[in-house]
């Protein structure tokens, strides 16, 4: 019975992966029709078993030329997969072409010489796993560490986080098993922050931050978020109170007894002054790859990491477009790099030129913010720097 409601959970879990009316729609109308011949990879297997660490990037990329495309492959298998987030190692696709056109099916067409409505009925065992073995969109090692790590934030919200204020026996640096001290109050400014209390519905884990870099668009120079530097993690054990204490002058005097911590996780050593901010719940993340519908272009504000100018294949980058101007989880943007500026030496004035924005790879979102967003540089020719510019791939 156990094993059955866990199963049926993982059901459950399944049917809730994001699938947009878009996406149904585009998958509808490819399945009815398949896709052109020359939509296809020139070396697009005939068929293809899912094996284990496959990802559907890579799947998709294996029959289509353009990876992002992924919801119209998935309209060519829409009889035999239902959800595209939800394919398993040992499953088999098989290519069929016709009349110019093409299409993935998870059995070969009338490979068994009988009617299609006759279904074949044999004894076998089977065995699942209560774990989901479903292959994901991307190798979850490339970004799963990352968020846990970084988070965007405005100047007000880190400046009125709760910071840690002392450690025990007058230590300076803290790393894991360490308790520490911590206020979430401010005796001054206009917004004095909310102190940490352990009260039911109040958060008891927290992640620890330091260092508010500003990220800057790179023509205009404003600021649009600031990214905080993750250096641990913390657990409330008690939340801050008060004590009565008769002063020197015979007066009582109230003062605070700041809230107790426990380090539990530690990237880097953390020190009195550094922020904690509530550790978000976890969620359900999936991508689909695919185009924006809309027009977007915009430039790349960061790469994450300590002193790296360039980004390469599987590293990470922040661009300067977000939620409000209509990126999602999974959007796929291609990547330009400036055309190179000189001087056209073979006229006489000597005019100055500007080469061409030429195509350097791709990126795929994964986390969106306000004004930014995070994004993973799937495919890349050369370096990608700060500056370099995007848009949609197509």
């Amino acid at each position: 019975m156990a094993a059955a409601l866990l199963c049926f959970s993982a059901a459950v879990q399944a049917q809730n992966f994001p699938i947009t009316p878009a996406q149904q729609a585009k998958a509808a109308q490819v399945a009815s029709t398949g896709v052109p011949l020359a939509d296809l990879m020139p070396n697009a297997p005939d068929q293809y078993t899912v094996r284990s660490g496959d990802t559907l990037w890579a799947i998709s990329g294996m029959f289509l030329k353009s990876p992002w495309r992924w919801p119209e492959l998935w309209g060519m298998n829409l009889e035999d997969i239902r959800n595209p987030h939800r394919i398993y190692p040992g499953q088999q696709l098989f290519l069929d072409k016709a009349n110019g056109r093409a299409t993935l099916r998870t059995r070969r067409a009338g490979s068994d010489g009988m009617p299609s409505s006759t279904v074949r009925i044999s004894p076998r065992t089977r065995s699942d796993s209560l774990a989901d073995t479903s292959i994901p969109t991307l190798a979850p090692q490339a970004i799963e560490p990352f968020l846990a790590e970084p988070l965007i934030v405005d100047e007000l919200t880190f400046s009125q986080a709760p910071r840690i204020v002392a450690a025990q026996e007058g230590r300076v640096l803290l790393s894991r098993g360490d308790r520490a001290y911590a206020l979430g109050g401010y005796a001054g400014g206009d917004a004095p922050g909310r102190p940490l209390t352990d009260r039911k519905g109040d958060a008891l884990d927290y992640r620890v931050f330091r260092n508010a870099t500003p990220l800057k668009d790179p023509t205009t120079q404003e600021i649009l978020g600031y990214e905080a530097h993750y250096v641990g993690k913390a657990a409330l054990v008690r939340g801050e109170s008060t004590a009565q204490n008769t002063g020197k002058d015979g007066k009582l005097q109230v003062e605070k007894v700041p809230a107790t911590i426990d380090i539990v996780a530690a990237k880097e050593e953390m020190r009195v002054g550094d922020r904690l901010l509530p550790e978000p719940p976890r969620e359900l993340r999936s991508y689909v790859p695919r185009a924006p519908s809309a027009a977007i272009a915009g430039q790349i504000v960061s790469v994450y990491g300590n002193a790296v100018a360039w980004a390469s294949e599987n590293q990470i980058v922040v661009i300067n477009r977000g939620s409000r101007d209509g990126l999602e989880r999974g959007h796929v943007m291609a990547i330009l790099k400036d055309g190179e500026r000189l001087v056209d030496k073979t006229d006489s004035s000597r005019p100055g030129i500007k080469l061409p924005n030429e195509r350097n790879g791709l990126l795929m979102v994964f986390s969106t913010f306000d004004r930014l967003s995070y994004a993973l540089v799937l495919q890349v020719t050369d370096g990608v720097k700060i500056g370099d510019r995007f848009t949609n791939p197509n």
